[in-house]
């Protein structure tokens, strides 16, 4: 984490009112200080929109203004409402509620439902799929799991559109939504599933904002109550809200104006969902007297890739497009962003994961750099790649930070440190915390230095170490902390899944990366077809695409690269191009505007340079290939698990089994070794190619597919030496596994 991550996350405690106004920008200060009547803050990528509200709340509720317990600051994700608390806290304003909208409206829904409607309120399903399913066969109605998730998604989307399974047909065509199914079947379906969740006493997530809306217009006590106690609204995120929530915040205002709203109009990327950026842009008609203020300073992004940006949205078009912010960046001046066009896809994940490692030589950390795509199919070749290079990666949405095994134990070792002094755990209270965590957690497995390589050991590590480096920030932000409080911290942001960072790759969706930022990010494969995205028809759905690209590069500090595949196989025909939002932004395409747009010395397109080397020299040895062919049946291969075995899957194989089992049995005490899972040393397919080949020198085994040119020097001797009859020793094995 770097040392403006450590003073974001835990700052001093500002000793006055006035001191929390310290540091920030005049436009950042106006947003703080305009504590009255409604407030739009049209916040760009970048511009510190969080640091404003929460200087303004702090501010508010230290100059005695706003009571800390009457203000409800509302967020979209338990990561951004985790964070929000853990500054307002920093700042002097620790009773203010930061929440995420389901949240805040569960809290209530719980607290009145016996009032309301009484008994205890139904249990919330955690996954509808299975009822959707039930209620689709209650229509006679076949889903494959495709379908199933598309008309789920379908049914949420009514839901927060506020739009009843009688009125679907219409609503979805005038939305200009592609129905996965006949309207009419899924209208019939969303109807069963309403029904079958009242049979079965059940709810789901959308329900408890419909019912709390519910609750809210039938009861007016009930209503008056929840703005007596709360009085003062901050909404963040303002772009993202929906029919629904909008109509929620309308209840809990009432006839009063107390609100301030954050957003950026040209970061709405989850309309399908049901969002719309309609309330913030109409903010200023419904509220006549609103005091709105423009943040445009970037602090994030270099100019170089700022310059970028502004350009992607120049050519926006639409009612989004005419509220677009320019940014300014405020930071020093970076490299450009790079582009290359590659000849397939396992040429573009191999180049990116080369250019990875040259920037972890180079000293940016591994946790500090990012893979973005479009969708999360495109994932797995990127895994494959960065662990071929043998650099960490954790995927985005997967398994959350705190639901671990390895963190969960941690948490109950800390837990019992905290709860016996740390007497029975043989710590010395006066110890500092950072030494009693790494000491409980040595007994975890953590060690001052990191195992080698990836695989599942590494990833147990970087968990541990993740909870050491929160454990040495959150001391250095208070000196007298104690480990008890310190588990207080954990359990907070477990309850908010605020996690801290893991030291890895990034690899993650465009929509998944919102509202993070790295030093580095790649964004991969921005090719028609997939920037924008095949099903994007409409003006409105080829600008959200746009807007995400936008989104996408606005992630990046210092080093952004961009990257397309002319074909997805090695062999395939090169029938894709890169995508129309990058045309005349990037060098060589029409109406370039030159090194200012991203071109100069980085950004350098396929076939520019006869002499380059790196990632751009792969893929132009790719492009020469000839066509792939089965050495068996001879038909054209194109799926990459056919490319390494140079033939087709089902065609006979003449592996040599001997050799086969002394390379699986050679591949399983080399990863031992190293800590890694096995495919991080050769994937079961490679060792199939490398048996079948049975190659004789060093050319022979270079030229199989999946061999690298780093695979090739950590292990090329070994290979040829079992290849040959040979025993390998396993003195010899792994022995430079950190090349």
């Amino acid at each position: 984490m770097t040392a403006a991550t450590h003073s974001t996350l835990f700052p001093q405690v500002p000793e006055s009112a006035d001191a929390v106004l310290d540091g920030l920008d005049p436009e950042q200060r106006a947003v703080a200080t305009a504590l009255h009547g409604p407030v739009c803050v049209l916040a760009g990528a970048g511009t510190g929109k969080t640091r404003a509200i929460t200087h303004r709340i702090a501010y508010g509720v230290r100059a005695g203004i706003l009571q800390p317990n009457t203000v409800l600051a509302v967020t979209f994700t338990n990561r951004a409402a985790g964070e929000m608390r853990g500054r307002l806290r920093q700042l002097g304003a620790g009773g203010v509620q930061a929440r995420t909208f389901h949240s805040a409206a569960l809290r209530q829904l719980q607290f009145f439902w016996p009032k309301a409607v009484g008994g205890e309120l139904p249990r919330i399903v955690d996954r509808k799929l299975q009822i959707v399913a039930d209620a689709a066969a209650a229509c006679r109605v076949r889903l494959d799991r495709g379908e199933l998730r598309d008309v789920t998604a379908e049914i949420e989307w009514s839901k927060v559109t506020q739009t009843v399974p009688t009125d679907y047909a219409a609503a979805a065509h005038k939305a200009g939504r592609e129905a996965p199914r006949n309207p009419a079947e899924i209208a019939q379906i969303y109807a069963n599933y309403e029904t079958l969740k009242r049979d079965r006493s059940v709810i789901d997530f959308e329900d408890v904002l419909l019912l709390t809306v519910g609750i809210l217009q039938d009861r007016q006590d009930i209503a008056e109550q929840v703005r007596a106690q709360y009085q003062h609204f901050v909404v963040d995120e303002y772009q993202d809200v929906s029919p629904l929530q909008q109509r929620l915040l309308d209840l809990w205002l009432g006839e009063r104006d107390s609100l301030c709203v954050v957003g950026d109009a040209s970061q709405t990327i989850y309309s399908f969902t049901g969002a719309t950026p309609d309330h913030l842009l109409n903010f200023r008609t419904r509220h006549p007297s609103a005091t709105v203020v423009k943040l445009v300073r970037d602090y994030r992004s270099s100019p170089q890739v700022v310059h970028l940006a502004n350009g992607i949205l120049s050519r926006a078009s639409g009612r989004a497009a005419e509220h677009r912010l320019e940014l300014i960046s405020q930071r020093e001046a970076g490299p450009e962003p790079v582009y290359v066009e590659y000849a397939d896809e396992p040429a573009e994940a191999e180049g990116a994961a080369g250019r990875i490692r040259e920037l972890i030589a180079a000293g940016v950390s591994a946790g500090e750099i990012a893979i973005l795509f479009r969708t999360n199919g495109q994932s797995e070749i990127y895994e494959q790649a960065l662990a071929d290079a043998g650099v960490p990666y954790q995927l985005r949405g997967a398994e959350r930070f705190f639901e671990r095994a390895e963190v969960r134990k941690a948490g109950h070792a800390l837990r019992a440190a905290a709860r016996f002094g740390g007497n029975d755990a043989g710590l010395d209270e006066a110890v500092d915390l950072p030494s009693q965590v790494r000491a409980v957690l040595s007994g975890e497995g953590w060690t001052s230095e990191p195992p080698a390589g990836s695989g599942a050991v590494r990833d147990r590590w970087e968990s541990l170490a993740a909870l050491v480096r929160l454990a040495e920030d959150f001391a250095r932000a208070r000196p007298e902390v104690t480990l008890a409080d310190f588990v207080a911290e954990l359990d907070e942001r477990a309850s908010a899944q605020h996690a801290p960072t893991v030291e890895g790759v990034t690899l993650a969706s465009l929509h998944a990366a919102k509202g993070l930022e790295w030093d580095a990010v790649f964004l991969v494969g921005v090719a028609e077809g997939m920037m924008p995205i095949t099903y994007a028809k409409t003006d409105e759905q080829i600008e959200e695409e746009r807007r995400l690209l936008y989104v996408g590069v606005t992630r990046a500090r210092r080093h952004l690269g961009v990257s397309w595949a002319l074909s997805r196989s090695p062999g395939g025909r090169a029938s894709r191009r890169a995508s129309r939002f990058l045309d005349g932004l990037r060098p060589g395409s029409t109406g370039s505007v030159g090194r200012g747009a991203g071109g100069g010395r980085g950004g350098v397109e396929l076939g520019t340079r006869p002499d380059a080397k790196g990632p751009l020299a792969g893929a132009r040895r790719r492009a020469n290939r000839k066509v792939a062919r089965c050495r068996v049946c001879g038909r054209t291969l194109t799926e990459a698990g056919e490319m390494k075995l140079m033939r087709c899957e089902d065609c006979p194989s003449d592996m040599d089994e001997g050799v086969y089992e002394r390379l699986v049995e050679w591949r399983a005490r080399t990863a031992a070794g190293l800590g890694q899972p096995a495919f991080c040393v050769f994937t079961d397919k490679t060792l199939i190619a490398i048996a079948e080949a049975a190659p004789d020198d060093e050319a022979e085994l270079s030229r199989i597919p999946g061999v690298g040119m780093r695979k090739f020097r950590t292990y090329g001797s070994d290979v040829l030496a079992i290849c040959a009859g040979q025993t390998v020793s396993d003195e010899s094995e792994g022995a430079d596994g950190d090349d």
